[in-house]
């Protein structure tokens, strides 16, 4: 089929969104703002740097790029809306493969009651997707990585290291415990960005938020610099799946720091306020660990320190970076 054709295919037949004046079908989509802010993301997924057909199925490309982008929204307390997906299909994918690929967004975007009202498509020499999402926030209400003050606790959802797991487990394969294979392949397929975690924390006055797309180790030092603070992580704290360390014990603890796309939290928020953090995450079903403090510079620029076995060193940004050299 057609570019036209195509998008009429994967056109909504109807809208969940109150908000919407005009979706798919014209020149552009309209909106009308409420009384609250609106937030944006946009994430892209390049075939062969960030999936493989090896490790993924079309459903699996389509979820997991707009599980990243609700991640984003999650870690800005945003309600999620709409999304819009552009995509560049190169030669050999079939029309059911294009439409399985949508149908792990729509899928996921149901959940949330999002509306996909708009994107564009185009033939290249790689698969390509880039997904926009639009949210709402209370105003006043939004979550940044500067809200971070001496004496908090640091925290993070989840377990990590999941992803990185479930990656190796799709490249070499393992067949040692069938049922922790699954988990963690699942994982990387279909991460569960935490919405509902975070819209509950709404009742709370100051929460520094940040999702680890990249590892904790680079989200951790993103809210220290932003927040012009130290950040004490103790590694005896950092939540993880004890099957993970079973079968990838030489590695299960960098993975852990830096393996990347888990999706989960990691935040900072006044000691008193912690119960009710606690309390927040079991309301909504996720696992929740305080994994150390924020304190004070020591020196002149702020810094992340990771605590393990009674020595304390700096961890340095180690996550993936998109533009990172050759050998660096």
């Amino acid at each position: 089929m057609d570019e036209w054709q195509f998008i009429k295919s994967i056109q909504p037949s109807y809208y969940r969104q109150s908000t919407l004046i005009k979706g798919v079908s014209d020149d552009a989509a309209v909106f009308r703002p409420t009384d609250k802010d609106v937030v944006t993301a946009v994430d892209t997924m390049v075939e062969g740097v960030h999936f493989s057909r090896k490790t993924m199925e079309p459903y699996h490309i389509g979820y997991r790029v707009l599980a990243a982008n609700l991640s984003d929204l999650a870690a800005m307390a945003s309600t999620p809306a709409f999304y819009l997906v552009s995509i560049v299909i190169p030669e050999g994918w079939s029309e059911l493969e294009l439409k399985e690929l949508y149908s792990g967004m729509q899928d996921l975007a149901s959940f949330y009651k999002m509306d996909l009202i708009g994107g564009d498509t185009v033939s290249g020499s790689e698969l390509s997707i880039s997904v926009t999402v639009i949210g709402y926030v209370e105003k006043e209400k939004a979550r940044y990585r500067s809200q971070a003050e001496p004496g908090d606790i640091v925290f993070a959802t989840g377990t990590l290291g999941d992803s990185r797991a479930g990656l190796e487990v799709l490249l070499n394969g393992l067949s040692k415990e069938v049922a922790s294979e699954e988990f963690f392949i699942e994982r990387h397929r279909t991460p569960d960005p935490r919405v509902s975690f975070a819209l509950a924390l709404d009742k709370i006055p100051r929460t520094a938020l940040n999702d680890i797309s990249d590892g904790v180790a680079n989200e951790a030092n993103e809210i220290a610099e932003a927040s012009c603070v130290d950040v004490h992580l103790d590694m005896d704290k950092l939540p993880f799946t004890s099957a993970m360390k079973e079968l990838f014990p030489d590695t299960y603890k960098e993975w852990m720091l830096s393996g990347g796309e888990d999706f989960e939290l990691v935040g900072a928020v006044e000691k008193s306020w912690w119960p009710t953090v606690q309390q927040i995450a079991e309301k909504t079903g996720v696992k929740v660990s305080k994994i150390g403090s924020v304190q004070t510079m020591e020196r002149k620029e702020p810094c992340v320190y990771l605590h393990e076995d009674g020595k304390k060193k700096v961890l340095t940004k180690s996550g993936y970076t998109h533009l990172k050299k050759k050998g660096e």
